[in-house]
């Protein structure tokens, strides 16, 4: 077979939606697409191009993705449905809140008083407080 050909051929076998469903798991997880080539030791070039509709992943990749982005291979792949994944928002603002745990609890206790402020101040403005 010649190397043409056997690039169609493989390209014939790429499961549809790859691409698709690797940013989209990756946004569910609020990592960019630096953070998760960081995490499997690639650059941002290489998960923007596994991203891209046409393209899929070799297999040892594969696996140090699916393990970054905490699901399975075969839920990456479009071979098993996929979990139930948290909004994008929500999951962006627990990675805060991961990170304000790891502050000293002065600090802690500061950024919950400017919480419950913010919170108390907008239930005041729409009539609730």
């Amino acid at each position: 077979m010649k190397l043409t050909c056997l690039a169609v051929h493989m390209k014939e076998r790429t499961l549809k939606g790859f691409g698709r469903r690797l940013a989209d798991i990756r946004r569910s997880r609020a990592m960019t697409q630096a953070e998760l080539g960081e995490a499997v030791g690639v650059s941002k070039r290489v998960i923007a191009y596994y991203e891209q509709a046409d393209a899929q992943s070799r297999g040892a990749l594969l696996i140090d993705l699916a393990r970054a982005l905490r699901v399975s291979t075969d839920q990456l792949l479009g071979l098993k449905a996929q979990k139930e994944t948290p909004d994008p928002r929500a999951a962006r603002l627990l990675k805060r809140l991961q990170r304000i745990e790891q502050l000293p609890s002065a600090d802690i206790r500061v950024v919950l008083k400017m919480i419950d402020g913010l919170l108390d101040r907008h239930a005041r403005a729409n009539g609730r407080g």
